[in-house]
């Protein structure tokens, strides 16, 4: 049973063993490893955020309403959650390296036949086979980072991993508008297709498995049958992990906190567009930038701020290790950053009429979002993979999956509760479950040692990161 501190200090043979683990990639071939997994954690960015200023065109183009349009993003958050568990249980049975090339597979085919839709049940059917590709990106790149850092350097190179993949955010709409604006948005779908082709080639070449030696399923079964076989695995047994309360209320804590941003940036063109007459699908798509921009400069310095709480925790405690430091510094971004933003936002659409300083206010409270949102969500993901460590890539599909649920089912009523209700009530809805995230996640730093002794479900120790 894990004690409300999980202390445990490794003996000196321990550590040499331990040390030995992490030094089997030199410096240079990790920072390369880093970089072919954020590229492959971009693309799920990518591929949603691309999509979202294209929708008034879609609509048009397959005789629609953006509404209905909206439901392929709801889908396309759905499929992840399955995606992730199914990619993340086999991730740690066969590995890393294998998942990559099968799910990048899966990313061009459906990328291909969304270009190719001709009606909405094509276009809902082919998002799914795409998003299913997608889904492996973040759950299987948080494991690699497991894999290839230690404990007190794992928050930098996360928070260095999320800023990379961030970009995302930032890149995407502006690629994906000017594509509708100036051709098509069909041709945002086929490069997309040709990129992930692309990261096909690159990961079979230069990426490799980055599993621990033997702990993978595959290897017991070889060491057992003296060959590999094909085993079926049921991918939602991860979701026992969701049995501790530090996790299910952090996922939430997260998603709560994500909704401030996705209430922000779904509906753009039809609160900062329409108030500002703003109608060329590549200005809408610049309009994201300051989002994805906050966001790679949030991820860094949240992962820097981590591993320092981490590193002074253990030195206060005469080198006890207790998981929770590393969440302490997300209060400003948790209580004010996100929260706050998505507040304002909506009082400068409503109130501001000057159309240059609206937009500037409006694209200064997105920049800051961007930044709140990311340094909440990059330290509780290395969080979660500082606790589970052995069960990396089972943990973060977890909670992506249960995250990813909430956003899908949520995401339908941004838009039309915009419409509605308006912009203000809107997102005052949106701010109100940021502070209901802070709250969990102040009650995880408080009492999460408490926690993690209620419902034991294999937690890691300071010998196993």
């Amino acid at each position: 049973m894990t004690s409300e501190e999980s202390p445990l200090l490794a003996s000196p043979t321990a550590e040499i063993q331990h040390e030995a683990l992490y030094s089997r990639y030199s410096r240079p071939r990790k920072r390369a490893i880093v970089a072919i997994v954020s590229l492959s954690g971009l693309i799920p960015l990518f591929v949603s955020g691309s999509f979202i200023p294209s929708i008034p065109q879609i609509a048009r183009d397959l005789e629609t309403t953006g509404a209905v349009i909206s439901l392929a993003v709801s889908v396309s958050l759905l499929t992840n959650s399955i995606g992730t568990l199914l990619w993340a249980r086999y991730a740690g049975y066969y590995g890393r390296r294998p998942v990559y090339l099968c799910s990048l597979s899966s990313m061009c085919f459906g990328s291909l036949g969304v270009a190719a839709a001709w009606n909405i049940p094509s276009l809902l059917a082919f998002r799914v086979v795409q998003a299913f590709g997608t889904s492996s990106g973040l759950s299987v790149g948080m494991a690699v980072i497991a894999d290839i850092y230690k404990l007190e350097e794992r928050g930098t190179a996360s928070g260095i991993f999320w800023g990379a993949v961030l970009l995302g955010p930032a890149l995407a709409p502006v690629a994906g508008g000017v594509a509708a604006h100036y051709y098509s948005w069909r041709l945002m779908q086929a490069i997309l297709c040709g990129f992930g082709f692309v990261m096909l080639l690159v990961t079979f070449f230069w990426l490799p498995e980055t599993s621990h030696p033997g702990t993978r399923g595959v290897d017991k079964l070889i060491q057992v049958e003296g060959k590999p076989k094909w085993v079926w695995l049921n991918p939602f047994t991860s979701l026992a992990i969701l049995q501790s309360p530090n996790i299910t209320l952090l996922a939430l804590a997260t998603a709560f906190v994500l909704i401030t941003d996705y209430v922000l940036l779904m509906p753009m063109a039809y609160t900062i567009g329409a108030r500002y007459n703003i109608t060329n699908e590549a200005l809408i798509g610049a309009c994201f930038i300051p989002d994805g921009l906050g966001s790679m400069v949030g991820a860094p310095i949240a992962g820097w701020i981590s591993d320092y709480q981490v590193v002074k925790g253990r030195k206060r405690r005469g080198g006890e290790w207790v998981p929770e430091d590393r969440l302490r510094g997300l209060w400003f971004a948790a209580a004010i950053l996100a929260p706050i933003s998505v507040l304002s936002f909506s009082l400068v659409i409503r109130y501001i009429d000057n159309v240059p300083l609206g937009v500037v206010l409006a694209l200064i409270c997105l920049f800051f979002n961007g930044m709140g949102v990311d340094m909440v969500f990059g330290p509780i993901s290395t969080y979660y993979v500082d606790i589970l460590h052995s069960r990396s890539a089972d943990v973060m599909a977890a909670t992506m999956a249960f995250r990813g649920t909430i956003l899908g089912l949520s995401s339908g009523t941004f838009l039309p509760l915009v419409d509605n209700i308006g912009v203000v009530p809107t997102n005052a809805i949106a701010a109100v479950l940021a502070w209901t995230g802070y709250l969990m996640i102040w009650s995880v730093i408080r009492y999460g040692g408490r926690m993690r002794a209620y419902v034991d479900i294999g937690f890691s120790t300071v010998r196993d990161n």
